[in-house]
């Protein structure tokens, strides 16, 4: 057994608690001197579990405050008056929305109107891609209109391609087709371990799920 070096602090101590952050601010510094600067993100919020569209509309809000333009185009959602849109009023002409959908497929029963809606919002989305005075775009549930068919892979990869530099895009939705995740800066999976629906008979209730 090797001798311990008796020179050394303990790990407990103030000394050896603040060598270990002055160590790790080295090493974040670092990382933050070879990054890059400022460009816009292809973000993916996918997976089985709840918080996609919320997640995003944390980032929205968070572009609303520092006085960027935000645009929403809310895909297969439309039946009703999203209660987000309406959280977003005082902001004003800053954020657009729209939800071009015509609510949940197994309600309209209607692919044919269910696809003709989804490449009409498509349309909408796609100008505001390619609009510089918009620093943030969402595409809610478009994964779920790629997973349909209604919009194809190619046309949502070439809408992103669109952006102008450093325009931010986010599109939610489970499924997320293996394209778009390879294209993607930022993926992040929503895993479900449990759901009120299925775990309690709790249906859906405003405030948390719309």
């Amino acid at each position: 057994m090797s001798e311990i070096d008796t020179n050394l602090p303990p790990d407990n101590t103030d000394v050896a608690y603040k060598e270990r952050m002055e160590r790790r601010k080295a090493i974040q510094d670092k990382r933050i001197a070879e990054t890059v600067g400022e460009q816009g993100l292809v973000i993916v919020h996918t997976g089985a579990g709840k918080g996609k569209t919320t997640a995003a509309l944390g980032m929205v809000l968070r572009s609303l405050g520092h006085g960027h333009r935000v645009a929403i185009v809310q895909f297969i959602k439309g039946a009703w008056e999203p209660a987000e849109k309406r959280a977003f009023e005082p902001w004003g002409d800053q954020i657009v929305f729209h939800a071009t959908g015509g609510g949940f497929t197994w309600e309209t029963q209607d692919r044919v109107r269910d696809k003709e809606m989804a490449q009409a919002g498509w349309l909408v989305a796609r100008g505001y891609l390619a609009d510089p005075t918009f620093k943030l775009v969402l595409l809610d549930e478009v994964n779920v209109a790629l997973r349909k068919d209604y919009v194809s892979v190619e046309q949502v990869l070439e809408g992103v391609d669109l952006r102008p530099p450093n325009t931010h895009v986010v599109l939610t939705g489970r499924n997320a087709p293996d394209e778009l995740i390879e294209r993607a800066d930022l993926v992040t999976e929503m895993t479900l371990i449990k759901h009120p629906l299925k775990h309690k008979k709790v249906r859906a209730q405003a405030g948390i799920e719309f």
